[in-house]
């Protein structure tokens, strides 16, 4: 098990010597019972918030919550929240309680918390306070609610997508009767702000356990994007899809690289199939247009979540884009270099392959060994230093100046031209070269 935060082992020797009860408690419990370096400290003691700030005078003090009970003592610029043991009143508004009362008693404390992982408190000398099983939990890969469920996600929807990102981060099963209550409860979401819900997303989505929780729970995901509940169960009634809609894409998230913008992409490449799905003469399946559709009902949805500009911008090409040819053909990969910059390229080899492993398995072997043989030519091509964009040319606009042209468009013009006949492997990308083919050009009068 991972050593106590030194820190937080001062702030706790401090408050026993002072004759109060202390511990860590939460997250950075569940990490070091993990092997799991924590983030961050949270400590509960039996002392009144005027007391702590008493024992920690010494220290900058910031009253962070002092209407729940929490000051903030920084030890060397580290932040450690020091929260009084208290009792939750009501939750009226589904998010925080309306007042709390503090107590003497450190389990009724623990009893207010969300899940067992979350509700196990450790003295300086590591001995451990589990009333609710916490740590076997931890131990059995078990996400399980403190308590009755249905009173934990009521006092505070953002408890369900919690719930989900923890299965997923941790690769943990959920308890039956806390799983019961997550699809019960998950109406609780519409009451969370959209900021909290996209934040539980990103984390949910990059999770290794990502897969499962997709497949078990959409109807909880569907409250606040109900576009993914379209995908559920429809049939693609196509020989190169052997599963619907909804499980087609669960799989294909998990199958790409753990980064947002991928994971994202794939969660939200196929969203517009079931509203453009056509069935030909033969019975089969056909989604002419989807990917544009996607990018469209992708940009409402990320922008309903307020998502951040950049990472927008990279889902939304990439979805839109998910099915754009490629080949090892060094001419094409250099006009995709150009079109969409190294990252989105490399980006969207990994969509391709991801959207590849989550159809039918016999058919897709020979288009997963062309995909790595594309990822390897491109990055032969950036090694290489390959010209793909008008800074990289071996000519500037001062060249051209000096050989007749004037500022203006029609320099930038110019500009791309040679970048186009270099991209098409016309010319190579030398500056004698491409200044004797200007030289040429003029004396000729050509284009």
């Amino acid at each position: 098990m991972e050593r106590m935060d030194s820190g937080a082992e001062t702030l706790l020797r401090r408050l026993n010597a002072r004759g109060y009860e202390a511990y860590v408690v939460g997250g950075c419990v569940r990490d070091l019972l993990r092997g799991v370096t924590p983030h961050d400290w949270d400590i509960c003691t039996s002392a009144l918030p005027g007391e702590t700030k008493a024992v920690c005078s010494e220290f900058p003090v910031v009253e962070t919550g002092l209407q729940h009970g929490t000051v903030t003592v920084l030890l060397d610029s580290t932040p450690y929240e020091v929260t009084t043991y208290r009792v939750d009143g009501r939750y009226s508004d589904g998010r925080r309680p309306d007042h709390v009362t503090f107590t003497p008693s450190l389990t009724e404390d623990l009893a207010r918390r969300d899940f067992t992982m979350n509700a196990i408190a450790m003295d300086v000398e590591g001995n451990l306070v589990d009333p609710f099983g916490g740590r076997s939990d931890i131990e059995n890969g078990v996400v399980r609610c403190v308590g009755e469920p249905d009173r934990r996600f009521r006092e505070d929807g953002l408890r369900v997508m919690r719930g989900l990102r923890f299965a997923a981060t941790l690769g943990y099963a959920i308890h039956p009767e806390t799983a019961a209550a997550l699809h019960r409860c998950r109406a609780m979401l519409e009451q969370v702000a959209a900021e909290r819900i996209w934040s539980e997303l990103k984390r949910l989505l990059t999770g290794s356990g990502v897969l499962p929780v997709l497949l078990d729970y959409p109807d909880v995901l569907s409250v606040f994007w109900p576009e993914l509940g379209e995908m559920v169960g429809f049939d693609q009634r196509n020989p190169w899809h052997c599963w619907d809609v909804w499980e087609h894409t669960a799989r294909a998230v998990a199958a790409v690289p753990a980064e947002v913008p991928v994971r994202l992409a794939m969660l939200l490449h196929d969203v517009g199939k079931p509203r453009c799905c056509s069935v030909d003469k033969d019975g089969v399946g056909h989604f002419y247009g989807h990917a544009a559709l996607s990018a469209q009902l992708a940009e409402e949805m990320l922008h309903r979540l307020r998502s951040e500009r950049e990472t927008a911008r990279a889902v939304l090409e990439l979805v839109k884009r998910h099915d754009l040819p490629l080949s090892t053909d060094p001419k094409l990969l250099r006009r995709r270099l150009n079109q969409l910059g190294e990252e989105r390229l490399l980006q969207l080899v990994e969509v391709q392959r991801g959207d590849a492993l989550a159809q039918t398995p016999e058919l897709v072997t020979q288009r997963l060994e062309e995909l790595e043989e594309i990822k390897e030519a491109i990055r032969q091509l950036i090694a290489e230093g390959a010209c793909t964009s008008v800074k990289m040319l071996a000519v500037t606009g001062r060249d051209l100046m000096e050989g007749g042209w004037q500022p203006g468009p029609a320099l930038g013009a110019r500009l791309q031209f040679l970048l186009d006949q270099v991209l098409d492997g016309k010319l190579p990308n030398q500056k004698e070269a491409l200044l004797s083919f200007e030289k040429e050009s003029r004396q000729r009068k050509l284009p």
